[in-house]
């Protein structure tokens, strides 16, 4: 039986110094007799540099071939005076769409380590654990007609919101799916009285509801709502699924009630490959941070958990993921610290290499 495969986009910034730290935790795996076959390729600015594109098209190839992609982050202010089409978030994007990436799963969990962190009350925040399906290939991101054209002697900047049947129908069993799993409740968010496509989301997102999915106590709120809702009370939510704009508001917004943009990882997955995995890229919710990149101070634990992901929806492997994330919690718990999240009073801050085999250390306790 083959060995699964994962193909690294390191990316740019702090990107290539935290997937160094997830090939150590692959590398242990590895050692303890689960083998993957790992290939490395460039994206984003890094791509731009090398080869004036930021994905070639033979990177796109292999991502549409391995069993899961790892990235890390994109982009930089050395390439915000690019032309819109080579910019390096182009390439994420271009990887989104061209794998049918269509659901993408951004966990909020708030690790006890870290609850002083949010700023909210410790006790709104102890113990979160929501997660929020954004679908991510189509919407005002991709709608058509898009552009900045004259109009009456000025210039006017379209984007379309569009949405097809389908396209809100798979999404939604994904969401379904994902909350029969955990607490089997479900928050459908929109703009139904303003918007159109927020009503034809409404209906789908109920019929698919009431035809395959009547054991899951599904609900409806507006956007605006839910962001007021998840600020005042999060832990009313377990599974949200929401369309490609609320859903990357929203999903920062709970990303920050744990405490840190920057500690949590992500999840895009699309439809089945023959092997019967889904297409799948799993990459940290935090950016390319270029401000600290080469300088030991970024955390690695997003990246690390991104992996766990990929161990648990990619490769049906729920106890090593399981053991991933009890890695990062010790961790935590004993605690370690990177610049990039304030060390504790009298404690200094560890490095990214240094939190990397803390976290191989509680592999292997």
């Amino acid at each position: 039986m083959a060995n699964p495969s994962l193909l690294i986009l390191p990316g740019d910034g702090i990107g290539p110094e935290v997937m160094a730290e997830v090939r150590k935790v692959i590398d242990w795996f590895g050692s303890q007799g689960t083998p993957f076959d790992v290939s490395e390729d460039l994206v984003g600015g890094a791509a731009y540099d090398a080869h004036g594109t930021p994905l070639t098209d033979a990177t796109m190839a292999k991502a549409q071939e391995v069993d899961a992609v790892l990235l890390g982050a994109v982009g930089g202010p050395k390439y915000d005076d690019l032309d819109f089409s080579v910019k390096p978030e182009r390439g994420l994007l271009r990887l989104r769409k061209e794998m049918d990436l269509f659901a993408n799963l951004r966990p909020a969990q708030c690790f006890d380590a870290l609850a002083d962190f949010s700023s909210l009350k410790k006790d709104v925040v102890a113990g979160l654990d929501i997660m929020i399906v954004r679908e991510l290939t189509s919407g005002v991101y991709f709608g058509e007609p898009r552009g900045i054209v004259t109009e009456n002697n000025e210039r006017v900047g379209i984007n379309t919101q569009r949405y097809t049947e389908s396209e809100i129908e798979r999404v939604a069993r994904s969401a379904f799916e994902l909350a029969r799993k955990r607490g089997n409740k479900l928050c459908s968010m929109e703009k139904a009285n303003v918007m159109e496509s927020g009503i034809l989301w409404r209906e789908v997102v109920q019929r698919v509801g009431d035809e395959e999915y009547p054991d899951v106590e599904l609900s409806h709120m507006y956007a605006d709502a839910g962001a007021m809702q998840l600020t005042r009370w999060p832990k009313q939510f377990d599974v949200i699924v929401t369309d490609n704009l609320f859903g990357d508001l929203l999903s920062d917004l709970a990303a920050m009630l744990t405490g840190s943009l920057g500690m949590l990882p992500s999840a895009s997955l699309g439809l089945p490959m023959a092997n019967g995995r889904p297409k799948a890229m799993y990459e940290p919710v935090h950016g390319s941070a270029p401000d600290i990149a080469g300088q030991g101070k970024a955390n690695p634990i997003a990246c690390i958990l991104s992996f766990a992901m990929a161990l648990r929806y990619s490769f049906d492997m729920g106890e090593a993921a399981d053991r991933v994330e009890a890695a990062v919690e010790k961790v935590l718990a004993d605690g370690l610290r990177t610049a990039d999240l304030l060390g504790e009073e009298g404690r200094a801050p560890v490095s990214t290499s240094d939190m990397g085999d803390a976290i191989v250390a509680a592999l292997a306790d």
